[in-house]
């Protein structure tokens, strides 16, 4: 992946449609791993069906890539959370919200 690359194809699993609902959103991405930040935290429909399923699907340009996500705890997960936020930052000038990790199978 192209650090410039400026946003990912997310399909998530509808909570309670069961149907994949698809967003594009923003990225970055350390240690392997892709990060996005939800704007409205727990509010985004997207964050709510990973929470009640993890196993996502991810897609830049032609790429694609099935993985699982997880929303990033402040506490526990304290270092990733801020340098996803820093990471965002730096890349976009925005780096408010609510972190989600993806960690897909396969190499991008």
């Amino acid at each position: 992946m192209n650090a410039d690359t400026p946003f990912l194809y997310l399909t998530t699993t509808g909570r309670k449609s069961g149907i994949p609902r698809e967003i594009e959103i923003w990225l970055v991405e350390a240690n392997g791993r892709f990060y996005i930040l939800a704007e409205h935290g727990y509010k985004a429909h997207w964050v709510q069906n990973i929470v009640a399923d993890g196993r996502v699907r991810v897609r830049i340009g032609d790429r694609q890539w099935d993985g699982i996500a997880r929303v990033l705890d402040p506490e526990r997960d304290a270092e990733a959370y801020l340098e996803a936020c820093e990471l965002a930052r730096e890349k976009y000038g925005w780096g408010e919200g609510l972190p989600v990790e993806i960690r897909t199978r396969g190499k991008f």
